[in-house]
């Protein structure tokens, strides 16, 4: 094995750390991937596993010691923690994938090996990064209200109990699916123009890859800088689960399975004064209405070489 390239970070920072879910940090085939990412990357890289609530202050930390790439190991919720943290800081963001399905990673085409993906953030190849927030929340992915945030809910019970494997992802959203009886009530405001849902489901779409990865339209709209709103109808939980079999299939049909809105800023006016609000994959309790906006260059991934000047797959051209 060839020596780890140095990574490049601005001049007044250096060094690497590793952030690691201390969730990861205890499952045998997530750590011996997290140790061999560490022998590529050398003894410049630092280690640190923390817990869930601490992955945002830990990576503020790096921020304030001058630290030049903070690696996050973990899935989309551990990335949009550290890069939260990141943001406007001059700090680079690493990605070691560790998750169920590391959509935000394999958009930018880095490599869910761990040793592969360790080549990547020493090279240090930077690229800026468009992101959605909701209240000031940043996402990466995704972002949603109704039964997805019950599918997480329901999908913590069926990891404990299985693993996190992909297939138990799937079957946690079949019952949660069948479960799910009480649609929202809400209006949604673009342009200064609203219109009444009752809906099972909102979900702002950031990922031009995942949508693509289910056959689902609105890509070329993220391409634009913009979210891709999906917006369902109201049908019963035979009405959800017939959409969760056209998604496995990859054939949801615009206008009848969902609406589609593409836009780069949205408001969503609730009923009820808090609403609990899924981002990539963590849920947050969110005082209403919903300010969903784009975050222009929020701040810089690490990414292969071949990614830095294509088109991002979550937004504009580099």
């Amino acid at each position: 094995m060839s020596d780890p390239i140095a990574a490049r970070p601005t001049p007044d920072r250096a060094g690497i750390r590793v952030i690691c879910n201390d969730h990861s940090g205890r499952n045998s085939r997530e750590a011996e991937a997290i140790d061999r990412a560490m022998k590529v990357l050398g003894p410049e890289a630092e280690l640190r596993h923390v817990k869930g609530r601490d992955i945002a202050g830990a990576a503020q930390a790096a921020v304030g010691e001058g630290v030049g790439t903070v690696v996050a190991a973990g899935g989309d919720g551990t990335i949009m923690a550290v890069a939260s943290a990141l943001r406007g800081s001059g700090c680079a963001l690493g990605i070691l994938p560790l998750g169920t399905f590391n959509f935000f990673a394999r958009g930018y085409g880095i490599p869910e090996d761990p040793e592969s993906a360790a080549r990547v953030i020493a090279a240090g190849h930077r690229r800026k990064v468009d992101l959605g927030a909701v209240n000031g929340q940043l996402f990466l992915n995704n972002a949603s209200i109704g039964v997805y945030p019950a599918i997480l809910k329901e999908r913590e019970t069926v990891y404990r109990r299985w693993g996190r494997r992909r297939i138990a992802a799937h079957w946690s959203v079949l019952k949660t699916f069948w479960r799910f009886r009480r649609p929202l009530k809400v209006e949604i405001e673009v342009e200064g123009q609203r219109r009444r849902f009752r809906t099972p489901l909102v979900f702002a779409a950031r990922s031009a890859f995942q949508l693509e990865h289910f056959g689902l339209q609105g890509a070329d709209c993220i391409r634009d800088g913009k979210f891709s709103v999906f917006v369902a109808p109201n049908e019963g939980r035979m009405g959800l689960l017939s959409d969760a079999l056209r998604l496995a299939v990859r054939q949801m049909r615009l206008g009848e399975d969902f609406e589609l809105i593409c836009t780069d800023r949205l408001t969503i006016h609730l009923r009820r004064a808090q609403q609990l609000v899924a981002c990539d994959g963590e849920k947050f309790t969110m005082r209403g209405p919903l300010e969903f906006e784009m975050i222009r260059d929020a701040f810089e991934v690490i990414v292969p070489e071949e990614a830095k000047d294509k088109v991002q797959p979550g937004g504009r051209a580099a």
